[in-house]
């Protein structure tokens, strides 16, 4: 939880020194000049897949992203959510398919599998969803212009966000990454006289405190779904869940129904697996199920319902960045939901047919 609202808060500072100092604008000129306006949502939704399967983690890329996704929403007259969306729901293909993706790491751990192996059987499940949504948001970008007249772009300011990029790519932590970004537009704002000193202290003041309700709903829901865990309800949930289990359909359906279900609980997906693992595991063993399925039904199942929660760390992180709703953003969400259906769709009609 602590680590959630240190990032939070270094997310605030960031994006609002990156926004007063311009990095925002130049970066958002910089792509309205190398794409089509009819281009942007699938350019978007490509870069979040690209860096999030890069880095492992929606956090980091909501995080590089969000800020750019927001500022060419107000740059074209988009809305300002489903361009944020974008962002999040290619964040969680990354963070469902990446092998350094928490999620990865302990559902193939929990269900004794390779990486290799898991990642094959879930590219079937979520490869064909991603395309599809590609392919929506080529449509839905007819619909989007670019401005009939670009600023030049600001080359100097567009660096903190390159160097963002580049060090969440190679790995580096979130919060490093954080830290380093306010400090260059910091640097930069202070030799170009975007703000003196004082002035920069303010705008990293300024997002902090921007980020207030965001962080006090965070610890809110914290709490009350650790008091539902500690009073028994997830245990309760899961023995009632596999009482009455029945087939191989039946069992995966199960699988599939508890993790979203205590990742609904506990608000997040890493967590969830973990607290279900070994149940799918036995499950899994009970009913000859292919443990390289049931990892990715964990895994996908998990990243589907972690993108759709309004009280989840990467809804309320977007939506802080962006000064939006968290609801806001739940209508555009297309590829969580889409996942969603494919898993579910998977599991009925036992595809793929080798590993069911």
């Amino acid at each position: 939880m602590m680590l959630m609202l240190w990032i939070f808060i270094l997310a605030g500072a960031f994006a609002n020194s990156a926004k007063v100092m311009g990095s925002i604008d130049a970066t958002v000129n910089l792509m309205l000049t190398v794409l089509p306006g009819n281009m942007l949502l699938a350019g978007l939704f490509l870069a979040s897949c690209f860096i999030s399967l890069s880095i492992g983690t929606s956090f980091g890329t909501i995080v590089a992203l969000a800020p750019i996704a927001s500022g060419l929403a107000h740059s074209t007259g988009a809305s300002v959510p489903m361009m944020v969306a974008v962002v999040v729901g290619g964040s969680f293909f990354g963070d469902n398919l990446s092998f350094i993706s928490d999620t990865t790491i302990v559902s193939t751990s929990t269900q004794e599998c390779k990486m290799s192996d898991k990642f094959k059987v879930n590219s079937f499940l979520v490869m064909p969803a991603a395309f599809l949504i590609l392919i929506i948001y080529i449509l839905l970008g007819n619909n989007i212009s670019s401005p009939q007249s670009i600023p030049d772009v600001e080359y100097t300011k567009v660096i903190p966000y390159i160097v963002v990029l580049i060090t969440a790519v190679c790995g580096l932590n979130v919060m490093a990454v954080l830290a380093l970004g306010i400090s260059l537009t910091g640097l930069i704002g202070l030799l170009d006289n975007s703000f003196d000193t004082y002035g920069w202290f303010k705008t990293i003041g300024d997002g902090i405190t921007g980020m207030g309700e965001l962080i006090i709903i965070t610890m809110l829901a914290g709490g009350m779904l650790e008091l539902i865990k500690v009073n028994g309800g997830i245990d309760y949930i899961i023995k009632n869940m596999t009482r009455r289990i029945s087939g191989k359909r039946g069992a995966e359906l199960s699988i599939a129904a508890l993790v979203s279900i205590v990742t609904m609980c506990t608000a997040n997906n890493t967590v969830a697996i973990i607290t279900v693992g070994g149940i799918a595991r036995r499950i899994s063993q009970r009913f000859g199920l292919d443990n390289r399925k049931c990892a990715s039904i964990l895994d996908t199942m998990s990243c589907f319902t972690q993108g759709l929660l309004p009280y989840g760390a990467h809804l309320l992180l977007a939506a802080g960045i962006a000064s939006t709703s968290p609801m806001s953003l739940i209508p555009y969400l297309y590829y969580p939901f889409c996942t969603g259906a494919a898993a579910v769709l998977a599991i009925i009609f036992r595809y793929p047919k080798r590993y069911s």
